[in-house]
């Protein structure tokens, strides 16, 4: 069994505040972004990690303690002194923390991949919402009828994309608040850094502060596009809602594409 304890140099007694400050001084060492991005770092600081996710948490800590003090007590064929009995206690130590931390790996694989799509799809949304409320361009009105049928077929897709993309952002970063009989029932709430109703509002301020700004630089900066009225002007026109998930849709397309081109 993996002694946690040993891996954060820490004593068996150590207090929760130890054991965090363990655990930053060991991860600005050992994390793989200030060791090359190595393998081997990566391995050595999902060990850290996970010594520490268990330790930090009183329940699992609770468990852990008591199965290292069963096996301590247990006196079975793995805690003998045979050489046969050591190899199989080192290949299942090492098969276990070769589990722990394949699963590690994955999940910063999968945070960073989620993160990367909120981040593009969030971003992409707000700054075109600023730049069509800003120079609303007249592409509608110079599109013949097989053009703005095209425009709409991508606006249509665009917004199922946005939708799609969104209602995955919000399942992996928002809970929902806890009822009130989960919390009699002493249920643990789901670990998620965000609540719905405060993602929701980040979208919806975003997009409005976007549009605000759009319209506002707009106001002072149209001379600068004036001499280009046939494809921009000051008019605020209902096929203007179209290009925003145009915008996303193009760029979270491209960005998947670079990422499997790099993969």
């Amino acid at each position: 069994m993996i002694d946690y304890y040993a891996i954060l140099g820490v004593k068996r007694t150590a207090t929760a505040a130890e054991i965090k400050s363990a655990y930053r001084r060991l991860a600005r060492k050992r994390h793989p972004d200030l060791n090359g991005g190595s393998e081997q770092a990566a391995r050595e600081f999902a060990l850290i990690a996970l010594a520490y996710r268990t330790l930090s948490n009183p329940r699992e800590r609770a468990r852990y303690d008591a199965q290292w003090n069963r096996i301590m007590r247990g006196g079975s064929v793995f805690d003998s002194n045979n050489p046969h009995a050591q190899r199989m206690r080192r290949a299942a130590v090492q098969a276990r923390w070769d589990r722990a931390v394949e699963r590690w790996l994955e999940a910063e694989r999968r945070e960073a991949f989620m993160r990367a799509q909120a981040v593009f799809t969030t971003v992409t949304l707000f700054l075109s919402t600023f730049f069509v409320a800003m120079l609303k361009p007249r592409l509608w009105e110079s599109l013949d009828l097989f053009g703005r049928a095209i425009l709409l077929t991508l606006f249509v897709i665009g917004v199922w994309h946005l939708a799609a993309r969104l209602r995955t952002c919000f399942a992996y970063y928002t809970y929902r608040p806890t009822p009130i009989q989960a919390s009699l029932m002493q249920v643990e709430p789901e670990r998620k850094p965000f609540s719905r109703a405060v993602a929701s509002a980040f979208l919806i301020v975003g997009y409005v502060v976007s549009l605000a700004a759009g319209l506002i630089v707009g106001e002072y900066t149209y001379y600068i596009v004036s001499d280009m009225a046939f494809f921009f002007d000051q008019r605020l026109r209902p096929d203007l809602i179209f290009y925003p998930p145009i915008a996303v849709l193009i760029v979270d397309t491209m960005h998947t594409v670079a990422s499997k081109i790099d993969a």
